[in-house]
């Protein structure tokens, strides 16, 4: 238990440097980009003195290096900032948009085992068949294919051709969200309040956003989940089970299974970052109101602090995700120790 705690206490400490040194870029970047928030505020055509002037009120005359501190001793209260176009304090937005994008985020992560592990045992039980080079080619298309294309194909096919999905919002516009909506997750409100239409509706227009991330990161799993199954169904252990006479399902799913899905649970930390990436995409497509679509708007209007303070809260869930999962490999594999 004292070696676990040890591992947690380094794993934060370390995540403080990379968290550091990732703002550090996003800070100077965005400040040496062409364009700034007088000129999305007031054009290009606002007289020298206005824009002076609004510079000095929003302390972007200063220099790069005195803003980046005050950044910093801001952060180091926990404070995000306050948005250079609108009169309102960063954290406002962000926490209004976060529970959308982690639903996005969750379920997408969710169809994406939920198809990329059984075709990949599927594929392994079924070495060179028709079935495996089926499955490998799934998976090798998927991962080529845009997130943004992706979703904008299930929109056309499923939401205008077919008609069974709605193509975009979290909700219908007749449903009242302030009816429910107390914690802004709303699969969550919806149940507690046991309001099964509105469940329902939610849960509809979840599907096409989340089986867009999940198709396109479940090439991923199939592969991998291929590849370890392949391994494990040669070992000695598995021939000992078929040989003891325990049904081949049996030996598959409780005894290989199991073992490969140690490095497959190494990756969930892996695709959780590139899960964050595509909701972005995905969030624009499907008009979804979180945080991927709050960042490409507040980048259009260059609202330095937003931004910045979206990166910071990525930046800290993929850090927790993957200390999460560093500790679920030690559950699962008890040779791992800390």
């Amino acid at each position: 238990m004292r070696h676990l705690l040890s591992y947690v206490i380094t794993r934060v400490l370390l995540a403080i440097p990379m968290i550091f040194i990732m703002l550090t870029l996003v800070f100077v970047v965005l400040r040496v980009m062409p364009g700034d928030p007088v000129s999305a505020m007031l054009g290009g055509h606002a007289p020298e003195k206005v824009i002076q002037q609004k510079k000095l009120e929003l302390g972007l005359n200063k220099p790069i290096a005195a803003q980046y501190m005050e950044y910093l001793g801001k952060l180091a209260r926990l404070d995000l900032g306050d948005s250079m176009i609108f009169k309102q304090k960063v954290s406002q937005p962000i926490l209004e948009k976060l529970p959308a994008t982690l639903e996005l985020t969750l379920f997408g992560m969710l169809m994406s085992l939920g198809l990329g592990i059984p075709l990949g045992v599927f594929a392994a039980r079924r070495r060179r068949s028709g079935g495996d080079f089926a499955a490998r080619l799934y998976a090798n298309i998927v991962y080529c294919i845009p997130v943004f294309w992706m979703g904008l194909m299930l929109q056309l096919i499923f939401g205008v051709w077919l008609g069974w999905f709605p193509i975009a919002g979290r909700t219908s516009a007749r449903l009242e969200v302030s009816s429910f909506s107390k914690t802004g997750f709303y699969i969550i409100d919806t149940l507690r309040l046991g309001n099964l239409a509105a469940f329902g509706d939610v849960m509809w227009h979840l599907v096409l956003p989340s089986l867009t991330l999940g198709v396109v990161l479940s090439g991923i799993f199939v592969r991998l989940t291929r590849a370890n199954m392949l391994d494990v169904l040669k070992s000695d252990y598995i021939l000992a089970a078929r040989a003891r006479g325990i049904p081949e399902r049996k030996v598959v799913y409780n005894h290989g299974l199991r073992n490969a899905l140690i490095p497959i649970v190494t990756m969930l930390g892996l695709q959780f970052s590139l899960l964050l990436a595509g909701a972005i995409l995905t969030e624009s497509t499907f008009s979804w109101p979180g945080m991927g679509r709050l960042l490409l708007e507040r980048i259009y209007l260059r609202d330095y602090p937003t931004i910045q303070g979206v990166i910071v809260v990525y930046a800290l869930f993929v850090s927790a995700v993957s200390l999460f999962v560093d500790l679920l490999y030690a559950a699962i594999d008890p040779r791992v120790k800390y």
